[in-house]
């Protein structure tokens, strides 16, 4: 039986668990105020608040349902547009009228639901975080002027009337923001999770995330049995170890993005990672997942292939294997049919570190890339060593451009070396032309693209007109 909290009420079903969640919501429970829209995590209006129980505390993050497996939410708190009110516009909802920030109205409840998930994970909100907590939801009618002075007025009422002797939580209750049920939402979890066992049922497919995989294939996933170890505390989270970084292969993209110790050694990541994709996808799509999808582009495989990574599955035996040696051809993996990938791990950057992630797409958010590339690599005494040079896009895998990588390491910052570099790569790349650009674009891309590296890395050390 899978046992969660949706809403207020307590549910016990033994529906398959690769069932997804919005399907679940609108048509066993009837609860109609959550969207079905594009079913591919782009437009939000499926948009619910997940809850887990993390630390002894109830951590929340935006999902879409569209894409989260019902199993996924085994345990949680599920927080939909019903459960935000008993007969009372809270705040947030107010706002919304007093704006004029709905009209037809379909995508409403997505963008309050993000709301009300911003204010529970923040007790110190401001108008441009709150603003970019609503990334993923689309409104095609109102406009979203309505929608942001919305945003500023719940801010105003937060502000102006929340009780400081009280906790987070109980002020936002006391001011409406959501009901009095969350005050016993740890206790209930914790129930649960006590109670909950694993099913020894055998499985025909693993699902990290879910991301992709339930857009390019969810009706033969909810066919099928299906491992979701995007739950699997086991291989979830983030370690500094003697000499390594490593990462779980359950982590998701927000947790590594809002990580202290990825912000420690990669100050610049934060923003970069906003480029994956929207708040809601980011909350799902896990490392592991981004890794095995093996798509030619993917954002956190091209950084994680620069940065030298290795991959530790585990199968019958455990083994070890070098991300950049992991993709034989076009979706095809150096991984044997029972091995899943526990971890990655990769050198701890060390003094003089120097990091780049790049990416075009046609859209600057949301949207997949048409070229990306990263560059991570030591400058000391006027030259650069330990150079990883990656590119996806130009090539039906994601790309460690070796020979580029080993014309550049111990060579001085240079324009003339630089162009060289390029012009190296340009022999290792077997781009196509497809949607998404001309071959002969994306060979100008990525050579743009590793200029574009050494001009942000190493502004003053050459002169850039010399590049073109």
């Amino acid at each position: 039986m899978i046992k969660f909290i949706l809403n207020e009420t307590l549910v016990e079903t033994d529906v398959r668990p690769t069932t997804v969640l919005l399907d679940f919501i609108r048509k066993e429970k009837k609860l109609t105020g959550t969207k079905e829209g594009c079913r591919e995590g782009d437009c939000g209006a499926c948009t619910v608040l997940l809850g887990v129980l993390k630390d002894d505390d109830v951590k929340y993050k935006s999902v879409n349902s569209c894409l989260v497996p019902l199993g996924d939410v085994n345990g949680c708190h599920v927080f939909t547009v019903e459960g935000i009110n008993n007969g009372k516009l809270s705040p947030i909802q107010e706002a919304m009228v007093d704006q004029g920030g709905t009209q037809c109205g379909f995508c409403t409840p997505g963008f309050v639901i993000s709301m009300t998930g911003y204010f529970l994970n923040n007790k110190k909100p401001e108008f441009n975080d709150a603003v970019e907590a609503l990334g993923g939801n689309v409104c095609r009618c109102t406009g979203y002027g309505g929608i942001k002075r919305a945003v500023g007025n719940a801010l105003t009422v937060f502000e102006t009337e929340r009780i400081k002797k009280k906790s987070h939580l109980e002020t936002l209750i006391e001011l409406g923001f959501i009901p009095a049920y969350f005050e016993n939402i740890k206790t209930r979890l914790s129930q649960i999770r006590n109670s909950n066992k694993r099913s020894g049922k055998k499985v025909s497919t693993v699902v990290s995330g879910g991301t992709d995989l339930y857009v390019q294939k969810w009706e033969s996933l909810v066919r099928n049995n299906a491992n979701l170890i995007s739950s699997d505390r086991k291989i979830y989270g983030i370690e500094v170890l003697k000499h390594q970084i490593k990462l779980g292969a359950a982590t998701t993209i927000e947790e590594i993005r809002t990580s202290p110790v990825i912000q420690k050694y990669f100050p610049g990541l934060s923003e970069q990672l906003k480029l994956f994709g929207s708040l809601p996808i980011r909350n799902r799509a896990t490392v592991g997942g981004n890794i095995v999808n093996a798509s030619p582009i993917g954002d956190f495989t091209n950084i994680l292939i620069a940065l030298d990574a290795e991959l530790h599955l585990k199968g019958m035996t455990r083994r070890s294997i070098f991300l950049r040696d992991f993709y034989k051809g076009y979706k095809v993996l150096n991984k044997r049919k029972d091995e899943l990938i526990e971890s990655i791990t990769f050198p701890i950057p060390p003094k003089n570190f120097r990091f780049n992630f790049e990416k075009v797409s046609k859209r600057t958010y949301l949207d997949i890339a048409s070229v990306n590339s990263t560059l991570a690599c030591i400058y000391s005494r006027g030259r650069i060593t330990c150079v990883g040079l990656s590119a996806g896009g130009v090539a039906p895998v994601p790309l460690f451009l070796k020979r580029a990588s080993e014309f550049m390491n111990g060579k001085d910052v240079t324009a003339e070396n630089i162009i060289y570099a390029a012009d190296v790569a340009m022999k290792e790349i077997f781009p196509i032309s497809d949607a998404r650009g001309s071959a002969e674009y994306k060979r100008l891309l990525l050579r743009q693209l590793i200029y574009a590296h050494f001009l942000k890395l190493f502004p003053d050390k050459f002169d850039p007109e010399k590049l073109f």
